[in-house]
């Protein structure tokens, strides 16, 4: 079987834009098929059930998402919401309301486009938080993530303040603030995922290389942290952020990415969503941002932003472990991986 993959890229050096690779899963192979659309910082993406691709966009000073639509090894862009200064850092697609969300690093903002028939986009609301932390990359509210809780709420992650916000979203796309998550000082939270079950979410933090369990009341849409584990090793002294971080289908494996470490940390998962680590392998590179699962779970594509390569395994579905089979596959600049459903 060929399984279809995105890869997201900075292009500030040789990178061109979005880029499309092929993993055969009887082969055991990943190939880089070349650019699928020439864009510029596409560093964040999101495909829709409909086959159309949204992902962050620069244009000259200025920066937001991008409507796309997909036709075989071509991408024709549709439109492009777009405002002065950095663009976001994250992307995500709710289905059922037909909105796109995405989280702006630099401005604090999280926002929310609305998908016309026509796949095109439209800006409805934005949010802008405050707030700062006690580390140097905590000056001021950094939104990292914005996506939708089991119970189609948004979830909010405030980098720079320590803080998970849960967002009440009406049809229209308006939000409504519902609860706020306060972290322990430095905890610098990322990304999350949640148990299949949806009563837990295990979140990644980035400045402290650590994984919070927090438990999710979907009565009063709010958090509990529980429990907490590094994703490093407690001698490693050297500068590392932990970045993206998947859950296995069945809620069993949690896999995180180490940059610095530069590796993937594999965790078991309790069925109070505790964590154990099981594994910790090098990612062959410098700089691992993203990486995922692809549709058997067999296999694991993680991108090296400084390297300029992606690294394949397969995945043990029993002890969900991984093993080595391909690396320095070219990926320029590399950020984001992206099965495509």
């Amino acid at each position: 079987m060929q399984e279809k993959i995105l890869f997201g890229t900075y292009t500030k050096k040789t990178s061109q834009g979005i880029y499309q690779g092929t993993l055969d899963t009887t082969e055991k192979t990943l190939t880089n098929d070349g650019l699928l659309a020439k864009t510029s910082n596409p560093t964040y993406l999101a495909l829709s059930a409909k086959n159309r691709l949204y992902s962050v966009d620069k244009e000259n000073d200025e920066g937001g998402v991008a409507a796309w639509q997909l036709d075989g090894d071509h991408a024709n862009k549709l439109n492009a919401v777009i405002a002065p200064g950095t663009p976001p850092a994250y992307v995500a697609v709710d289905e059922g309301r037909q909105l796109v969300y995405s989280a702006n690093y630099h401005k604090g903002t999280a926002s929310v486009l609305k998908i016309a028939a026509n796949g095109e986009l439209e800006l409805v609301d934005q949010v802008t938080h405050s707030g700062k932390g006690p580390r140097p990359e905590q000056d001021s509210s950094h939104i990292h993530y914005t996506d939708l809780t089991p119970d189609n709420r948004l979830v909010a992650i405030d980098l720079g303040s320590d803080k998970v916000y849960v967002y009440n979203v009406s049809d229209s796309g308006k939000l409504t603030e519902q609860s706020v998550l306060t972290l322990s000082a430095g905890f610098g939270p990322r990304h999350l995922v949640f148990t299949p079950d949806g009563k837990h979410a295990l979140l990644a933090g980035e400045l402290s290389s650590k994984v919070a369990t927090l438990a999710y009341d979907s009565a009063t849409g709010s958090f509990t942290q529980t429990a907490v584990i590094g994703t490093i090793p407690a001698d490693y002294t050297d500068h590392n952020g932990a970045a993206a971080i998947r859950l296995s289908h069945d809620g069993k494996f949690l896999y995180v990415s180490n940059r610095g470490y530069n590796s993937l940390a594999v965790f078991a998962v309790a069925a109070d969503a505790s964590l154990t680590l099981v594994q910790q392998i090098s990612t062959e590179g410098d700089f691992p941002r993203d990486f995922d699962l692809d549709s058997t779970e067999g296999f694991v594509v993680v991108v090296n932003q400084n390297t300029d390569n992606a690294t394949l395994y397969a995945r043990d579905l029993k002890t969900g472990k991984l093993s080595l089979l391909q690396k320095d596959v070219i990926v320029p600049e590399g950020v984001c991986v992206l099965f495509s459903k």
